[in-house]
């Protein structure tokens, strides 16, 4: 079963735009691999596809459109003018991410709910920035409270493209889902233009299809959940992956610390309101679409083990690699 439906309305925004990229693109006699990294969303972004084209500016600009649609760092965006109450309507971007996210927040119970978005910056993970010094002050009870009155996606919904907020101070950080779905934006743009071999990875969230530069399906490592260690430094395991999204989240690499020296993951409870710590450090979850993907993988970590393994159950498609902490020890478990 899927967990949202097909986003055909996003590129009938793109179009236009799009058929001039393709008239600009710089095109060969016959295919060949290509290669286009850079950064994007404070993070890095590669991508790799099998094409006739070098299809960078059009890369570029789907970039350029998530960001000015959803990105709560760009005060210009639609997302930050919803945020503070400059404007109410919406675009097909922030329609598609709604849907996706109101999904899987009913899937997981509301564990999964992007507007918790004023607790995190409460606790110095959101797009307002960290602490300078990697330490964390902790908020007070009142503080938390008062925020928390504020979260509740359930109750926020999309009338006639105008977005119905729970009440004014209620804001949306939807950065659990923009990267996958930035991932697979750029992959239906690439089949348009009859790419059907590419991997595009922003962030550590892939969207996969067809096959390697080795003409097998791409190889995807997955990262052991080591404090400190460099992304691709400490690999777990690998898996060979193809025609679907992958991503990956855990809190052992975006912390911060208390004034008892302990670390404060970066997962936040819609519930408590507070840093959410269960026996779950890392969650690879595999589904259709990396927008998808990237949704349950972060609500794995609102999660207890029994909870996510029940949530990923109920989903054809989807599978996961979970490492849970026992003791002093790992334990990595399969789902599908």
């Amino acid at each position: 079963m899927r967990i949202f439906a097909p986003m055909r309305k996003i590129f009938t925004l793109m179009g236009a735009l799009t058929l001039l990229l393709l008239a600009a693109a710089s095109c060969t006699n016959g295919k060949e691999w290509h290669r286009e990294e850079g950064a994007v969303w404070a993070t890095s972004y590669h991508i790799t596809y099998y094409g006739d084209c070098d299809l960078a500016d059009s890369i570029q600009w789907v970039l350029s459109r998530v960001e000015s649609s959803l990105s709560p760092f760009d005060k210009q965006s639609t997302i930050s003018r919803i945020n503070d109450n400059r404007c109410d309507s919406t675009d097909a971007l922030i329609d598609s991410v709604m849907r996706i996210s109101l999904a899987v927040n009913r899937l997981s119970g509301g564990r999964f709910d992007p507007t918790v978005s004023p607790i995190v910056n409460l606790w110095g993970f959101g797009y307002t920035g960290h602490p300078r010094d990697g330490h964390a002050t902790e908020p007070t009870q009142a503080q938390i409270d008062s925020a928390l009155s504020l979260v509740g996606l359930a109750e926020c919904r999309i009338e006639g493209g105008r977005m119905r907020k729970k009440a004014p101070g209620t804001s949306f950080n939807f950065s659990a889902v923009t990267k996958g779905f930035g991932c697979d934006m750029i992959g239906r743009m690439l089949r348009r233009n009859g790419v059907t071999d590419y991997m595009i990875e922003i962030g550590g969230e892939m969207a996969l299809s067809g096959t390697n530069p080795r003409n097998k399906p791409w190889r995807v490592q997955i990262d052991a959940p080591v404090e400190g260690a460099t992304p691709g430094a400490r690999g777990m395991r690998v898996i060979e992956l193809t025609d679907c999204g992958v991503a990956t989240s855990g809190n052992y690499r975006n912390f911060l610390t208390d004034s008892a020296g302990r670390h404060l993951g970066h997962t936040i409870s819609p519930v408590t309101g507070r840093p959410y710590q269960a026996e779950i450090v890392s969650a690879t979850v595999v589904a259709p679409t990396c927008a998808e993907a990237d949704a349950l993988a972060t609500a794995c970590m609102a999660s207890t083990l029994p909870q996510a393994r029940k949530m990923l159950l109920s989903l054809k498609g989807v599978k996961a690699i979970l490492a849970i902490a026992e003791a002093d020890s790992l334990r990595v478990i399969n789902i599908e």
